[in-house]
């Protein structure tokens, strides 16, 4: 047991990438594919090992470990990598990155089968598929900056050709916006690595990349303090924006439409549920721990961005014809919820960020699948031609259902608790005795203003949701979607798993999520007390 708590995450980050190079000596399209999809399964139920009894206890305190000297993640390797610079192989678990782990794995695996009527370069598509989940497991996973960053940046690779090869008329055109907007994010992330390298050597002999270290309230303290008000505030914007362009959060958001739109379904799936988790995930892992008081003192700007995601992102979802870009403007609208979370520095607003990413991981790629599957029959994804699809294709008008009022928020769906924990937190931000309002960074008449035009972001959703299924399932038949197969074995593999999670997440949020998160919230939030 004890080897296997060693060397699950670091078995866990390169069983893809062992995947990938078998991939590329297998002889046959069928063999290729089984490889691939043998691969994701196993990692899958790897990640799953993390559950153990004895691996991950979800009844200590303190999961984050950065309020505590000894750092509580678990599951922690560590290995020098280049000690000239005090860099590590250092890799572990907590409750921010479990969820969003069991997440990946999961959706590779579904977007894997997704995958699987893929004929064009086989061999490549696969290779580059598994190459991608190494660099996402790996960016989840990593408790180094400098290694963080590696992963970061492999996940910008395959994403490009996945998307310039394998996908639609405008293929190129999408990949390339897609890499240099994300690649100017990177390379701004890649200065404040270098900035908070450079001035831990003030608190740290010889400096170090530890996100545990760098994040101890002391520690943390000292940087700043040796980089002063203006540098430090620079490091923490050029983090955030380089978080901010993955997220993708407005105005910065631009190149996740066109990446959707073109990207093959299984790329849009994991695109959306898992790459731009990175964003969230890179804001409450490295920009918000490392900086608390330019945090605390930027609040208000960070909550702006957010809700004016929210609320842009559904006037552009409302006003589209493309089912997948509306999907697409969705996504942007509801990742602008994880950022007003994460901005409101309160235990719901937190908690509620978090579950938001699982939650809208499940959802989205569960509508993007949906779109995939009529596209295949009607090879159009124009609204306006769509209707009465109710009839021709029950079982598939049932599963769509359950996405689209999940994606609107409807009670007892796993949208609908992301939603209201943040909601929560961000009307609880206005409170006396909270982080932002007791030390007087803001006042309760702009919280309360923030917390109500997000809430009617919140009418938006309904509203161009309850209109898409009323285009696309109601009304008369049309004579071309009379005779339409409805979904097959293959596509109810990738349907009914996130459907029922789905339902799950709605009913049961504190088993299947916040029973990990809670610790990790709480300690994260002692950063900024």
């Amino acid at each position: 047991m004890e080897l296997l708590r060693q060397n699950l995450l670091t078995v866990l980050i390169f069983l893809p990438l062992l995947g990938a190079a078998l991939v590329l000596v297998a002889r046959g399209r069928d063999a290729v594919r089984w490889t691939a999809l043998g691969t994701t399964l196993l990692t899958f139920v790897l990640s799953l090992f993390v559950l153990l009894p004895g691996m991950f206890d979800a009844s200590r305190g303190q999961f984050y470990g950065y309020a505590d000297q000894d750092g509580v993640v678990q599951l922690v390797r560590a290995v020098d990598w280049i000690s000239s610079f005090n860099i590590q192989f250092k890799v572990g678990i907590d409750g921010l990155s479990l969820p969003l782990l069991l997440l990946s794995t999961l959706i590779f695996v579904l977007s894997a089968v997704a995958s699987w009527n893929i004929d064009k370069m086989t061999r490549g598509y696969w290779a580059l598929f598994l190459l991608l989940e190494t660099g996402v497991l790996g960016t989840f996973l990593s408790l180094d900056f400098f290694l963080f960053f590696v992963f970061f940046e492999l996940t910008l690779l395959p994403m490009y050709f996945l998307i310039g090869i394998w996908g639609g008329e405008r293929r190129e055109y999408a990949a390339i916006k897609f890499f240099i907007y994300t690649l100017v994010g990177s390379i701004a992330i890649l200065v404040g690595l270098i900035g908070v390298f450079l001035f831990s050597r003030s608190a740290i002999p010889g400096g170090t990349f530890d996100l545990i270290a760098l994040a101890r309230p002391e520690v943390a303290k000292q940087i700043a303090g040796a980089m002063g008000p203006t540098v430090a505030g620079l490091m923490f914007a050029l983090l955030m924006f380089g978080f901010l362009v993955k997220v993708p959060a407005v105005p910065f958001h631009t190149w996740l439409p066109d990446a959707h739109v073109e990207a093959p379904t299984p790329i849009s799936m994991l695109l959306a549920a898992i790459l731009l988790k990175m964003g969230g995930y890179g804001m409450l892992r490295i920009a918000y721990p490392l900086f608390p008081e330019v945090a605390r003192d930027y609040w208000f700007w960070v909550a702006l961005i957010g809700v004016i995601s929210i609320i842009y992102g559904a006037l552009c979802a409302m006003g589209q014809k493309d089912f997948k870009k509306l999907i697409a403007y969705s996504s942007v609208s509801h990742m602008g919820l994880v950022v007003l979370g994460i901005s409101m520095l309160t235990r719901a607003g937190v908690s509620g960020a978090i579950f938001m990413m699982v939650a809208h991981g499940i959802i989205s790629a569960m509508l993007f699948f949906v779109v995939g599957v009529i596209y295949d029959r009607v090879h159009h994804r124009e609204m306006g031609r769509m209707g009465g699809l109710a009839a021709t294709l029950p079982v598939y008008t049932g599963l769509s259902a359950v996405a689209m009022f999940a994606n609107l928020g409807l009670p007892t769906l796993a949208g609908f608790v992301g939603e209201v924990m943040v909601l929560l937190g961000a009307f609880g931000a206005a409170m006396p005795d909270s982080i932002l309002v007791s030390a007087g960074y803001a006042n309760p008449a702009q919280v309360y203003t923030l917390a109500v035009v997000a809430c009617f972001g919140m009418v938006l959703t309904a509203g161009y949701m309850l209109w898409t299924v009323q285009r696309v399932f109601f009304g008369p038949v049309r004579n071309e979607q009379a005779d339409l197969p409805d979904v097959n074995t293959r596509e109810l593999t990738v349907l009914v798993p996130l459907a029922v999670l789905t339902i799950l997440l709605g009913v049961l949020p504190g088993v299947f999520v916040f029973v990990f998160t809670d610790h990790t919230v709480d300690a994260l939030l002692k950063l900024f007390r």
